[in-house]
């Protein structure tokens, strides 16, 4: 069953093309990565899928239906995702940042009526607590977010995105900054995600990761898809070896 469909994406900012006419289609429960020079428009395929930037062109549809043009509005349909540069609240416990996800699930949006507010915050506090444990993050719940290392703010962010339940998961460069070991232990994660149910599209320009953790990979240059298939085939397209990955093989 295809859960994201992407159809002739297009996003234009000023004189330059950023995205041109992309389209796929990504199975539910499937793991695709996204590969690409800089510059290529994938962290701008990300945005507009998520609904942080609207397309001049095109649209993206969950299940068969289209998306808005409205990030909240595209979070509540199901859509989470992470992103380049880690945005978490420094000053607030981990349990505090994953906690603030739940304002934008529409399954507590009656929660601060009178009466109502008690038990969906045992509800949330309850949930946040199993995603901790599952990432590995039970211990570190009462920390500061910034006094975490750097690894773990990454997990932090990925629990925050896990906490309003998504059935479609985009993770930004989940590997950047990220030691070969950590970058091992996300891919059994990533792994595990998907294991549960949730579609994960990636982009990451660690090449070693995507390779070896991913269904499929779609490759833009220039705004525009050149090569889709498993990551064995794609590496070995002439057009990718020349947009990208060079004579080195994966």
């Amino acid at each position: 069953m295809e859960e994201l469909t992407a159809i002739g994406l297009t996003k234009d900012f000023g004189g330059l093309r950023a995205v041109d006419g992309v389209s796929f289609a990504v199975e539910e429960s499937s793991l695709t990565g996204i590969i690409g020079p800089n510059g290529a428009g994938k962290t701008t395929v990300f945005n507009l899928i998520s609904g942080a930037l609207p397309p001049t062109g095109g649209r993206v549809e969950l299940t068969g239906k289209a998306l808005p043009n409205a990030a909240h509005l595209v979070a509540r349909r199901g859509i989470a995702r992470t992103f380049q540069n880690v945005r978490l609240f420094h000053e607030m416990t981990v349990l505090e940042n994953v906690l603030c996800a739940w304002n934008s699930d529409p399954f507590f949006g009656d929660s601060f009526r009178p009466g109502a507010f008690r038990e969906p915050e045992r509800v949330r506090t309850k949930r946040t607590c199993y995603i901790l444990e599952d990432l590995g993050l039970e211990r570190d719940r009462d920390a500061r977010a910034a006094d975490l290392p750097f690894g773990k703010q990454r997990l932090v962010e990925l629990a925050r995105a896990l906490a309003l339940r998504p059935r479609v998961l985009l993770l930004d460069e989940p590997a950047a900054g990220l030691n070969r070991t950590e970058s091992a232990q996300l891919a059994k994660l990533i792994r595990h995600i998907v294991s549960g149910g949730i579609t994960v599209l990636l982009v990451e320009h660690d090449m070693h990761l995507v390779m070896n953790l991913v269904e499929r990979v779609i490759v833009l240059e220039s705004g525009r898809l050149i090569a889709d298939g498993r990551p064995d085939a794609v590496s070995r397209d002439p057009r990718v070896v020349e947009a990208y990955l060079g004579s080195a093989q994966c």
